[in-house]
């Protein structure tokens, strides 16, 4: 099972520790992949070096000083989350070329989208008994750092690996009709998602999200599903399909 893990879904060290342990909890039933963001934790580091943040389209425009900031942020939080799974192996997509991409354009600096996963490096540490732990740094054909969306990398790392993935939000899932709670799909086909953003139901942030369920699945993933990693016990049930929005080809 994939895990992509959400900056939102990391906000206080209580949430992030307890998503930690039932992540470690999964793995004794199947193997596990974590894939991160680190948005908050970006944002405060750049602040700090009052370096000005500016998102187009859902990406943040990254020059290379921020670049710089991103990386080092990044690799910190990956061996914190690393730590608090336990048997965990951290890395970041320039380790052993784990994500190799390009750049997504040139009007967003150092934003890169992946072209290629090294699948075997993490299958290796699976049978090994390890939980790769991925930050969402790849290495551009320049052999310098790009910054990746988050989800559209665990995307890549669920289609190179053909499995499940489970993105972990601050939402419950996909509504028909947002915010009613009896509204949230248990299952969409890909068909229907395509319709609920044309319609409307599905819209504003909600749009990235199921695109980059999308992308798992035309990468190769059987399905992805979409949860918040917001409250305890959300994760296994997700696992089973009882959580969550399930999308599905």
């Amino acid at each position: 099972m994939i895990v992509k893990y959400g900056g939102n879904a990391m906000k206080s060290l209580e949430l992030r520790r307890a998503v930690a342990s039932e992540i470690a909890a999964v793995r004794r039933e199947l193997p596990v992949v974590v894939v991160h963001g680190g948005g908050p934790v970006i944002e405060r580091e750049l602040s700090a070096r009052q370096i000005p943040s500016e998102f187009r389209g859902g990406l943040r425009v990254t020059s290379p000083e921020a670049m710089d900031v991103v990386e080092m942020a990044l690799c910190q939080l990956n061996k914190q989350l690393s730590q608090d799974v336990g048997q965990a192996v951290g890395l970041m997509g320039r380790d052993c070329e784990l994500l190799r991409a390009e750049v997504l354009d040139p009007a967003l600096g150092r934003v890169g989208r992946v072209t290629a996963v090294n699948a075997d490096l993490l299958r290796t540490l699976l049978g090994a008994g390890l939980t790769p732990v991925v930050g969402c740094i790849a290495v551009g054909l320049d052999g310098e750092a790009l910054n990746i969306n988050a989800d559209t990398a665990a995307g890549a790392v669920a289609g190179a690996l053909n499995e499940g993935i489970i993105f972990l939000t601050d939402v419950d899932g996909v509504y028909r009709s947002f915010p009613d709670p009896e509204s949230r799909a248990l299952v969409l086909r890909r068909a229907e998602v395509e319709a609920g953003i044309s319609e409307g139901w599905i819209a504003g942030g909600m749009i990235p999200k199921v695109r980059a369920a999308l992308d798992a699945l035309e990468r190769g993933a059987p399905f992805a599903t979409i949860a918040s990693g917001m409250h305890s016990g959300v994760l296994a049930a997700a696992v089973r399909g009882e959580a969550g929005t399930r999308i599905l080809p």
